[in-house]
C-alpha cells in the first residue's frame, strides 16, 4: 500500500518538534499545515516573506495578498507576520529556521540532493532550495518513492546536478521513512501492507532495516494505491 500526498505530508508533520521553525518547500511539503498537532507551537516560514502560515484558504475565502512559495491561497494564524523576501532569506541564511521539509528529484545515500535541475531542460527551477540545504541543519525531503518511470529516486548516487552535498538527514515517501546517517540508509518505517523487501525493490541503495522497524502511523484516509506483490 502506497500513501497518498496528504499520508505523507501528515507523516511529516507528526514528527516537527515542539517550538520549531519549518519552512516548506513546493508540492507535498506545502501539505503539511494542515496537519500541525494542535497542541504543538510551530512556526511554519515560507521563502516568499511569511512567518505564521496556516492551513490553505477555504473555498471563496481566499486573500489574493496571502499566497505560499507556490503561490497557493493560505491562511495566518495569529501572531503571524509579513516581511520582504531579502529579510526571509537572511533568517535562512542566518540559521534561524531549524527545518525544511522539500521536495526532491534524487537523494544519495550519504545525503546529496538534486532537486532543481533536470539535464536537458532549458529552464531549471533553483528557487531558494540551495540556500535551505546550506543554511537549515535539519533538511527532510518529502517525495515519492519513484520517478513517473517507475524508476528508483534514491541511489547510491545521484544522476542530476547536486543542490547540495550531503545535506539531507530524513526522506518521507509514499511507501517509507528512511534517515540517513554516517553507516547509510536506515528503514525506520514502511506504509502499511509492506515489508522492508519490498521497499528495497524500490530503493537502489541498501538499506539497514531498523531493529524497531515498524509500520508508518498513518490513518486510512491516507492510504492509496495497493501495490502487486
Amino acid at each position: 500500500m502506497t500513501l497518498t500526498r496528504e499520508g505523507v505530508a501528515y507523516r511529516v508533520a507528526c514528527d516537527l518538534p515542539e517550538g520549531s521553525y519549518v519552512n516548506l518547500g513546493v508540492g507535498i511539503p506545502t501539505l503539511i499545515p494542515t496537519f500541525l498537532p494542535a497542541e504543538k507551537e510551530i512556526f511554519v516560514h515560507s521563502e516568499n516573506g511569511i512567518l505564521g502560515v496556516g492551513p490553505y484558504a477555504e473555498p471563496g475565502a481566499e486573500d489574493p495578498d496571502l499566497v505560499n512559495a507556490t503561490k497557493e491561497y493560505i491562511t495566518l494564524l495569529k501572531g503571524a507576520s509579513v516581511f520582504d523576501h531579502a529579510l526571509s532569506f537572511t533568517m535562512i541564511r542566518g540559521g534561524h529556521i531549524t527545518h525544511s521539509v522539500i521536495g526532491a528529484m534524487e537523494v544519495a545515500a550519504n545525503g546529496d540532493l538534486a532537486n532543481w535541475r533536470v539535464p536537458g531542460e532549458k529552464v531549471p527551477g533553483v528557487g531558494g532550495a540551495m540556500d535551505l540545504a546550506f543554511g537549515i541543519h535539519n533538511l527532510y525531503v518529502a517525495m515519492t518513492h519513484v520517478n513517473n518511470k517507475g524508476a528508483p529516486k534514491i541511489l547510491n548516487k545521484c544522476t542530476f546536478p547536486l543542490t547540495a552535498p550531503r545535506c539531507v538527514r530524513r526522506i518521507y515517501t509514499d511507501i517509507a521513512l528512511i534517515e540517513i546517517t554516517p553507516d547509510g540508509l536506515v528503514l525506520r518505517e514502511v506504509a502499511p501492507g509492506l515489508d522492508a523487501k519490498a521497499v528495497q525493490a524500490k530503493t537502489e541503495a541498501p538499506l539497514r532495516v531498523a531493529d524497531d522497524c515498524r509500520d508508518m502511523d498513518v490513518p486510512a484516509e491516507f492510504h492509496g494505491i495497493r501495490l502487486r506483490a
